[in-house]
């Protein structure tokens, strides 16, 4: 299975985590990759320090108004470029690498205003400094997106 592949599942994961409450070791596919198991447990072992980024960059949304497949499309994605050494990879994605895959997977599984918005958020903190770019400097292509409006 791809990285992409587990990456998504791991999405899942906490997407079924945080709706059910049920044990996240009870929510894996029983098959589940330990790439994926192991993002999964360190995106939600360091939850409350993603959503408290996910929330200073998210201007106008509390953490608690973001719909629950998004908040852990974000939280995935911000693990790994906040923290790529807490989950073992041959190669850790490059920040560019997980907003990308994360906007993807927006695309295909939310609302259709979602990945302007985890594009929007990512890239902000990567532009802000809260997460290096691939080269070091400048901010990453996928990062120019708006910020959606509040639907409400």
């Amino acid at each position: 299975m791809r990285r992409s592949e587990q990456r998504r599942a791991a999405v899942f994961a906490l997407y079924q985590h945080d709706l059910t409450g049920r044990p996240l070791d009870d929510v894996f596919e029983r098959d589940a990759a330990a790439f994926t198991r192991a993002l999964a447990h360190a995106t939600a072992d360091n939850a409350p320090e993603l959503d408290t980024k996910i929330a200073e960059y998210s201007k106008g949304w509390t953490i608690d108004r973001i719909a629950p497949l998004e908040k852990a499309i974000l939280r995935t994605a911000l693990l790994e470029m906040l923290h790529p050494d807490l989950v073992e990879a041959d190669h850790p994605i490059p920040a560019e690498g997980a907003i990308s895959e994360a906007v993807q997977t927006a695309k295909e599984f939310c609302a259709a205003q979602a990945a302007g918005f985890v594009n929007g958020v990512l890239g902000a903190i990567q532009r802000e400094g809260g997460a290096p770019a691939e080269n070091g400097d400048g901010p990453p292509a996928a990062a120019n997106a708006e910020h959606p409006e509040d639907p409400e």
